[in-house]
């Protein structure tokens, strides 16, 4: 595919269109998504796996709820799709363009250098369309379309495993009663 192109997978509600973006997931930009955004992000990233992988680690070790592992291990798992992205698609693929397929491994080397690859983003949902009313305000009467952000999978991921992590975070990190507390002697002091 071409920069930009759509292919419709449900009539005009999901489509795989080709965009490359710069940034962080669903093409958000840090420091402009430039170059030294670009290496930022990218380290981060990498300090981020190391941190995520030794808390799994931890919380496999000592057993926790299997939700909050598989929530953390989508997380995981979505960093480290986009910091293969990050890392190695500038090195391995010519520069994509609106009216160009780009090659993979090209004779003069990819478009970028190490940790300034593009993330390829593919799934688009249009569900709907329409104008804010224009009693609302700052943005009454603009056109409005959900869903626009075009993502990955890896972006799924992490949107999925954070998701699950907010919304079970009291079944996740509710205390756990300490079996081996005798409270006798408490009563009795009560008592006294």
């Amino acid at each position: 595919m071409s920069l930009g192109d759509s292919i419709p997978m449900l009539g005009d509600w999901f489509f795989i269109h080709f965009v490359e973006n710069k940034g962080m997931a669903f093409g958000w930009q840090l420091f402009g998504g430039g170059g030294f955004g670009k290496i930022f992000l990218s380290i981060f990233r990498i300090f981020a796996v190391g941190a995520i992988s030794y808390y799994l680690y931890l919380i496999v070790k000592y057993k926790k709820h299997p939700i909050f592992i598989y929530s953390v291990a989508l997380v995981l798992a979505g960093a480290l799709g986009n910091i293969i992205d990050s890392l190695f698609y500038g090195l391995i693929f010519e520069e994509s363009g609106p009216f160009t397929i780009a090659h993979i491994f090209p004779d003069g080397g990819g478009y970028g250098e190490f940790l300034h690859g593009k993330v390829v983003d593919m799934f688009y949902f249009p569900l709907f369309e329409g104008y804010y009313p224009k009693w609302v305000p700052w943005v009454g009467g603009d056109y409005f379309q959900f869903f626009r952000p075009v993502f990955n999978i890896a972006d799924a991921a992490i949107t999925v495993g954070v998701t699950v992590l907010v919304l079970g975070q009291k079944k996740f990190f509710a205390e756990e009663p300490n079996l081996n507390y005798d409270n006798t002697n408490d009563y009795i002091d009560n008592v006294e």
